[in-house]
């Protein structure tokens, strides 16, 4: 084609010299002409073609393609193949320029492919987290490690490119710095393996409740990435902890209670000692108009009074025989009052029960699980039971014992 040119030029009457760099000219900037026609019609007629029939297909995963402009940074490619198969022509008999235009345009062409795949592996990040199964494992982490590798081997071929090596040779040199990579790359490699290690064994996920109070975590996970995972705490604050740590260090994670029938309450309150006795006739005939309670008490009264009939028992005092007391009745309709509230799970562990007492007086621990899971609602419904059964604690003769403030000292002195 040069020739052809360079003869018709000639043929116009001008000299050699003069009609080879018009030649030579004309076709650069028909190739410049060829390339911009090129790229324009892939990106306004082939693209916004394609663009078209994706909006009209039910499917969202090539909406997100179009949407991470994955198609549009392969568009960049044509200009740079036009000019690679077309470059020899104007340039012919300066083999060393030419070389040195192909590898610029090799260069380019590994740079968009790299954006290119960055794209796509952005689009496939995002067309997994449309399915359930990204929450429970996450691939974030080994989607940067698959960048990375990109980004490392382009840079060998651009260096290659540049230094007019093969990428054998570059790659066959990386073995004598083996050590100095691996402690570049150390924090990537650690959060690779244990990037592995959390997925294979589901240790957390993506909207996990996790506590690691050495990093000061207290909340939801809410990316799990190469070398760090973000967790939300409550605060509205971003903690950042090392993936390989969620490894090497422990935590505690609340899935299991999120994926449960309910969530633990687990609260104790003191009585004091002094207020608990037996239960006399006025106290069970008070006892008696409890709703809760009234039927388990005339149960009671009967087997009792059945028993200590049987072996004969003195009731001239209450220490023989079997006696019901005000504590033994207080557990008794708290009992019965859980069993009956609507928010408490009874599928699962139900327990009222008296703890050790201490110098605090009697603990009387309540340990059930709210149906509702939710922080607000279930602290809530916690605060509801325990504002009852404080309030309810005198009408069983007894008395929630606390600490003397100074109001008592002044009882005292006054």
């Amino acid at each position: 084609m040069l020739e052809i040119l360079k003869n018709w030029i000639v043929n116009q009457g001008l000299e050699l010299v003069v009609a080879n760099i018009l030649a030579r000219g004309l076709i650069i900037i028909l190739i410049i002409i060829f390339s911009t026609v090129a790229y324009l019609l892939a990106k306004h007629f082939i693209l916004k073609g394609l663009a078209i029939i994706i909006n009209q297909t039910t499917t969202q995963w090539d909406d997100i393609l179009l949407k991470k402009k994955v198609l549009n940074r392969l568009a960049l490619f044509v200009p740079a193949i036009v000019v690679y198969l077309s470059i020899s022509i104007p340039f012919a008999g300066y083999p060393l320029l030419i070389t040195l235009i192909n590898g610029l345009v090799l260069i380019y062409m590994i740079a968009m492919g790299i954006l290119a795949l960055d794209a796509l592996l952005n689009a496939s990040l995002v067309i997994y987290s449309t399915y359930e199964v990204s929450n429970r494992i996450p691939i974030k982490g080994f989607i940067q490690v698959f960048k990375l590798i990109i980004y490392f081997t382009s840079g060998i071929f651009i260096i290659s490119i540049l230094l007019n090596k093969t990428p054998i040779y570059l790659f066959s040199s990386l073995s004598a710095l083996t050590a100095i990579l691996m402690f570049i790359f150390k924090d990537a490699i650690l959060g690779f393996v244990a990037g592995i290690q959390l997925s294979a064994n589901q240790m957390v996920a993506n909207g996990d409740w996790i506590e690691m109070p050495k990093y000061g975590a207290n909340g939801d996970i809410i990316e799990i990435a190469l070398t760090t995972v973000k967790v939300q705490n409550w605060d509205k604050t971003i903690t950042t902890i090392p993936t390989y740590a969620l490894i090497t260090e422990s935590f505690k994670n609340w899935r299991g209670m999120s994926e449960s029938g309910g969530r633990r309450i687990k609260r104790s309150i003191s009585i004091d000692m002094n207020t608990i006795q037996f239960c006399t006739e006025d106290m069970m005939d008070q006892f008696t108009k409890i709703q809760y309670i009234a039927e388990y008490i005339e149960k009671m009264k009967m087997e009792l009074q059945e028993n200590n009939k049987q072996k004969r028992v003195d009731n001239s005092s209450l220490v023989n025989g079997r006696r019901m007391t005000n504590i033994g009745t207080f557990r008794a309709y708290i009992k019965a009052y859980l069993t009956n509230h609507p928010m408490i799970n009874k599928e699962m562990t139900f327990l009222v029960r008296q703890l050790a007492p201490n110098e605090h007086g009697l603990p009387i621990e309540i340990y059930v699980f709210s149906k509702d899971k939710n922080w607000a609602n279930y602290e809530g419904i916690q605060a509801n039971i325990f504002d009852h059964i404080l309030a309810v604690v005198p009408e069983f003769g007894l008395r929630v014992f606390q600490d003397p403030s100074g109001m008592d000292f002044n009882k005292l002195t006054s």
